[in-house]
């Protein structure tokens, strides 16, 4: 076994690959730029070295950067991660070369399913369905234009390259294709170094489930179950579970076989991913493998109770899989949901800047897996289990450099509607302050009637919130919940303010239990009797509702039993009241005695600047194209500007008519949220 690896990624799947290798016995390398010198990988490796400037075109993707660092520390073996060098058959060649250990596939296996236009022939080769589409590369926009046309609208373009989202798009009419291939080869060749572009049909309302496989170096091969990864937002995955609620045993069977298969053919050695396209009748096609660890592993590991990165190692060392494909065994289900540093208000743009705070949920479960060896049959009910991996920590800095994502948080429970009511207590408690995030949205969807049925398809995100996200509305139900332990911390952050000393004589000033709580339109008045176990608030209509805290004043999560049921907030303090964060909404709660309820109902509202004549900066980013210049009339919908960020391209487009006043911005300026971009008139 090896003594010692490098990790050749940073971010929260360096950590991951650490924490298996601490478990083994194996000492750990690091690499990072100057971005991440305090990052929390470098803090968690047994040595570290610095490679270059913060660009990841300048230091992670560097070739002979990695490999001086491999050099310099001895090590062994290098594990990959995902994205970055981890599908570059140059890297595996170049340490093959060194004498140096890939933990991935063959440089064989790489070249043939890592690079999408080959694998897709392999696979039509093999017999293998595959979506329609035009599989040799695309030179220009015009070409890209007449092949759509030729396969009919709606096409994805895709990067040959590419992974995680970037260098694809959907295609509508001959003007999204034209500019789609442009920006698809503009972040193709920014991201991965490779700007090759293929097209394909895009297949409308489709699941998107893939196999895990594992392989070594023997001829052995085993599937470990699928992922329904449906819930994707540009091409990018948000929430994955395991096992699918789609598939049924002869399809999983049949979808599992054929992967093993082709990992077969072309020689596969290692962890790796057949991902299928599914229609609503459980056909499925081949759309292509993945030859490296996948960001959304955890959830298989915890339903297999395998862990597949120390997997990867083993294959690597030359040893023989010790597990049969009889050995595994789907245990109860697991949820996945990506946070990332996007806000979802603003239409999911980037955010950037530091952690003022950061709280997970506390973990629960022994170790990075989810020890299911001990079970006998099914999964036993009532269990859960709480899994967060993460490569950031409070204090920390979010960079503009890399992929947005901040964190990964898993939970398992004995069945579907377990997981789900898991993941939505886990959301509620994940504290996260200092950039815009996805947590509201991520809670959103996990209430959505149509996710909570399993009914999803890609189109998801899409079709249900086609207008964006702009929070959620509440259930009276839950408002009330809301309401009655608002009403309560209120009545005990009073009697803590009464509570001076000196004051009043040393007696506490008397603490009235009539109020008014007013939250998302809605106004209750309420009596709140407490007692030493918690307190009772009823309602104008005679409801009454019991509440159990051990919150107190300051803190910023609250944890409470209301009639039996538990709730979580996260409390913020304003004036007459506090800002509560739960299940996706963000409320403004105002608490006033009945008098000033009454004279509240008076006050004007403040009304919001007007900036309907202004372009502004969505997200901290840089221009890279001004479409347009002074005194041009613009028509709806016509691309204004392009702004980089993240290594994404947003093109910026004129909500209406209007005649351009002023530019203000010109390429390669950084801008930061709310710049005005350009004015019109």
């Amino acid at each position: 076994m090896f003594k010692k690896i490098l990790i050749a990624n940073r971010g929260e799947i360096a950590c991951r690959v650490i924490k298996t290798a601490r478990k083994m016995g194996i000492a750990t390398v690091a690499i990072h730029s100057d971005a991440d010198a305090q990052a929390l990988h470098v803090q968690m490796a047994d040595e570290a070295v610095h490679i270059g400037p913060s660009p990841a075109n300048e230091s992670y993707i560097v070739i002979d950067r990695v490999m001086d660092a491999i050099r310099r520390t001895g090590a062994e073996a290098v594990h990959p991660g995902y994205g970055f060098l981890s599908e570059n058959p140059r890297f595996a060649k170049a340490l093959e070369a060194e004498g140096v250990a890939f933990i991935g596939p063959p440089v064989g296996a790489i070249e043939a399913m890592g690079d999408k236009i080959t694998s897709k022939k392999l696979a039509q080769e093999a017999g293998v369905n595959t979506v329609p589409g035009v599989m040799g590369l695309i030179e220009d926009a015009e070409e890209a234009v007449k092949i759509s046309g030729e396969i009919g609208y709606p096409v994805m373009i895709k990067a040959s390259a590419g992974g995680g989202g970037k260098g694809m798009r959907i295609a509508w009419n001959d003007e999204e294709a034209r500019e789609g291939f442009q920006s698809s080869k503009n972040e193709a060749a920014s991201s991965f170094g490779d700007d090759r572009i293929f097209i394909e049909k895009f297949v409308t309302q489709p699941r998107h489930i893939e196999i895990q496989v594992l392989c070594d170096n023997h001829g052995n091969g085993i599937y470990l179950g699928e992922r329904e990864c449906s819930i994707q937002r540009r091409n990018q995955k948000v929430i994955e579970e395991a096992p699918s609620p789609f598939l049924d045993e002869e399809t999983r069977r049949a979808m599992g076989e054929q992967a093993v298969a082709l990992a077969h053919a072309v020689g596969y050695a290692s962890a790796g991913t057949v991902e299928f396209i599914v229609d609503g009748d459980r056909n499925f096609y081949f759309l292509e493998m993945n030859t490296r660890l996948q960001v959304e592993h955890p959830v298989t590991e915890l339903i297999t109770g395998v862990d597949l990165v120390e997997q990867m190692i083993r294959v690597a060392a030359g040893e023989t899989l010790a597990l049969s494909q009889g050995d595994i065994t789907l245990k109860g289900w697991a949820m996945e949901s990506r946070l990332y540093a996007e806000d979802p208000y603003r239409g999911f743009l980037p955010s950037i800047g530091r952690l003022t705070r950061y709280r997970p949920p506390q973990e629960i479960a022994a170790g990075p897996l989810l020890d299911t060896a001990k079970w006998q049959g099914e999964a036993p009910a009532g269990e859960t289990a709480v899994r967060n991996d993460t490569g950031v920590y409070e204090g920390g800095e979010i960079s503009m450099y890399y992929d947005p994502m901040i964190a990964k948080l898993c939970t398992w429970a004995a069945d579907r509607g377990a997981a789900i009511e898991a993941m939505r207590v886990a959301l509620d408690s994940f504290e996260v302050e200092g950039i815009g995030h996805n947590l509201p949205f991520l809670s959103a969807v996990m209430d959505h009637p149509k996710f909570v049925s399993g009914d999803i398809t890609t189109a998801f995100i899409a079709e249900e919130y086609p207008d964006g996200f702009n929070g959620v509305d509440l259930p009276g139900d839950v408002l009330r919940r809301i309401a009655a332990s608002t009403a309560a911390m209120h009545r005990v952050a009073e009697i803590r303010r009464t509570r001076i000393s000196g004051r009043m004589d040393n007696h506490e000033r008397h603490v009235g239990e009539d109020w008014v709580v007013s939250l998302q339109g809605e106004s209750y008045p309420v009596t709140v009797s407490a007692d030493r176990e918690g307190a009772s608030v009823r309602f104008g209509d005679g409801a009454t509702l019991r509440v159990a805290s051990d919150w107190t004043p300051g803190d910023q999560l609250a944890r409470l039993d209301v009639d039996g049921r538990p709730l979580v907030l996260k409390v913020g303090k304003i004036t007459q009241g506090f800002r509560i964060r739960s299940r996706g909404a963000d409320l403004k709660v105002n608490i006033r005695t009945p008098r000033q309820a009454e004279l509240a109902a008076l006050m004007p509202e403040k009304l919001a600047a007007d900036t309907s004549k202004m372009l502004l900066c969505p997200m901290p980013g840089m221009i890279v194209k001004v479409n347009v210049a002074e005194g041009d009339e613009v028509q709806e919908g016509q691309a204004l500007c392009t702004v980089e960020a993240m290594k994404m391209e947003n093109i910026l487009r004129a909500e209406r008519k209007a005649t351009v006043a002023k530019v203000n911005a010109a390429p390669g300026d950084s801008l930061a949220v709310d710049d005005v971009i350009m004015e019109f008139e």
